[in-house]
């Protein structure tokens, strides 16, 4: 192994060094890829990756989602977009809520790489929490209880209805436009389809699970969210730094962005690596 490994001191992660992203020879991306199922979270402090660059060693790890996508409060023209009526601010601050990538689409997102271009002064830090250790630390009553639910995944419902608006027009739900029908039904628990661990799949998307009522299962899903959240090892918040890159598995953790101060530029590029049909299409489907 030719980079230098450091696991956080959590349940997953790792920070990885002496190691240039642009030019991994394939033995050391085949470790590299061992790592990542292990720690679930790689990373690679000050590689300032170009967009190019991300793309193509994002696509190392499967086919895409999609190749890049900004995620920043900054116009074209440099602006920095108004914190309290723009509907793409509104979009990020509704990433603020824990959730997996693409659970509101038919086929749930692999991974993700994110890089860092422009960082506030504080804040803006990107959060994870291990779903495989939350999993496994539930109750036996519980796991039992989980073993054969499902819930439905919905973009449109965490982005608008948990914010109380009526119509799209003044609506938190303005962003990707990627909700589909009818919404993904997608079990609580499931098998990591190349670890074989089972974990956790929750989050702000979820907003039915069959067989309860819609209090009943939105009490349900907070549970297991808090839970998920009740243990320091579990949870771990990156604060960026300009260059930094990083690698995570969506299929076992979830992620929320962090508050700023608006009024500061914050400009980071993601690439989704897709989700192989195969173990992650929604059971409706």
């Amino acid at each position: 192994m030719a980079y230098k490994l450091e696991p956080l001191e959590r349940s997953f992660g790792a920070v990885i060094t002496e190691i240039n992203l642009v030019n991994i020879q394939d033995s050391d991306f085949d470790s590299l890829y061992s790592d990542w199922l292990k720690y679930a979270l790689l990373i690679f402090p000050q590689q300032h990756l170009t967009n190019e660059e991300q793309i193509n060693f994002a696509k190392r790890f499967g086919e895409m989602e999609y190749d890049i996508s900004e995620l920043s409060n900054v116009k074209k023209d440099g602006s920095v977009r108004d914190p309290s009526n723009d509907d793409y601010v509104k979009m990020l601050k509704g990433n603020i809520e824990w959730h997996h990538d693409s659970t509101y689409m038919p086929i749930q997102a692999k991974g993700s790489v994110f890089t860092a271009h422009t960082v506030p002064s504080s804040g803006g830090e990107t959060g994870w929490v291990d779903c495989r250790a939350s999993y496994a630390a539930l109750e036996n009553e519980m796991k039992e209880k989980l073993k054969n639910l499902n819930a439905y995944h919905s973009y449109e419902y965490s982005q608008k209805e948990r914010y109380g608006h009526k119509s799209k027009e003044e609506s938190e739900f303005s962003g990707y436009g990627f909700d589909v029908d009818p919404k993904p039904l997608r079990p609580l628990v499931k098998t990591h389809p190349e670890t074989g661990i089972k974990c956790l799949t929750i989050g702000r998307h979820i907003y039915k699970i069959p067989g309860m009522e819609d209090d009943e299962a939105r009490s349900l899903a907070k549970e297991l969210e808090e839970f998920s959240l009740s243990n320091q090892e579990w949870i771990y918040h990156h604060n960026w730094k300009k260059g930094d890159a990083v690698i995570w598995d969506n299929r076992c953790l979830m992620h929320q962005a962090c508050p700023w101060n608006y009024e500061e530029p914050r400009i980071m590029f993601h690439s989704r690596i897709a989700g192989d049909k195969s173990s992650e299409l929604a059971l409706n489907h």
